[in-house]
């Protein structure tokens, strides 16, 4: 796969990513949410300042460390996809590590600059180091929520498939509410996942290739070639 190919595929997750944040961000308020496919989808908007499917990686140190890891990991991600491009790796590897790169730099976008563009966001209150909400609708301002690597990264994917109540017989769960699947993410998210996952499933048939060239190595040779010493 060519870089070219490569890179309109990053393109074009990132744009799809940040032009869904963007307008979630400046049309929901935060936890609005709308059903848009029966009661199986929804468009629910909350606001991330940790990991991906709202894991929280702890207050205003913890978030600037993990965006820093964020920046850290696509800087190496650039080298990586370079380096498997240029060996021709197996296309399907490629294509799943230039979504995992998208994904992770689709976060760090909003990890980085987010604070800085918008008016409103979760900041942290230092009096009990936790995230508060915010009220109103975000607007894109010069006068931003936080500083840089501070911003909060938006999530709005919603599939609460399959709701219900353990039954009391059920250790430690035991008349708990279930439900499938919990997790707000993006497409940043889902993009990462989708590259990772994939790797996983199709690693026999990526590293292949790879295998072989390793058990059969190329021997170089000065000998001259020539229809008498084939005859011979």
């Amino acid at each position: 796969m060519k870089a070219r190919k490569v890179t309109l595929i990053i393109l074009l997750i990132i744009i799809a990513d940040q032009a869904l944040k963007l307008w979630i961000k400046t049309h929901y308020h935060l936890n609005e949410s709308h059903h848009m496919i029966g009661s199986g989808f929804q468009l629910y908007f909350v606001e991330n300042p940790g990991m991906a499917y709202g894991w929280k990686f702890g207050g205003n140190w913890g978030k600037m460390a993990l965006t820093i890891f964020r920046m850290v990991a696509v800087v190496f991600g650039t080298w990586y996809l370079a380096k498997i491009i240029r060996e021709k790796q197996h296309r399907g590897f490629i294509f799943c590590a230039a979504l995992v790169y998208a994904g992770a730099l689709g976060n760090l976008i909003d990890s980085s600059f987010y604070g800085l563009i918008f008016d409103r966001g979760m900041v942290v209150d230092p009096a009990i180091n936790e995230y508060m909400g915010y009220n109103g609708v975000a607007k894109f301002s010069t006068n931003g929520y936080a500083s840089f690597l501070h911003g909060n990264v938006v999530d709005m994917l919603y599939f609460p498939v399959i709701r219900g109540h353990f039954p009391s017989w059920v250790p430690v769960f035991g008349g708990d509410d279930f439900e499938f699947f919990r997790p707000i993410f993006n497409l940043a998210d889902a993009s990462i996942t989708t590259g990772v996952l994939s790797i996983l499933v199709f690693q026999k048939r990526f590293f292949k290739q790879q295998k072989q060239a390793e058990n059969h190595p190329t021997v170089e040779t000065n000998a001259v070639v020539s229809d008498e010493s084939q005859v011979s």
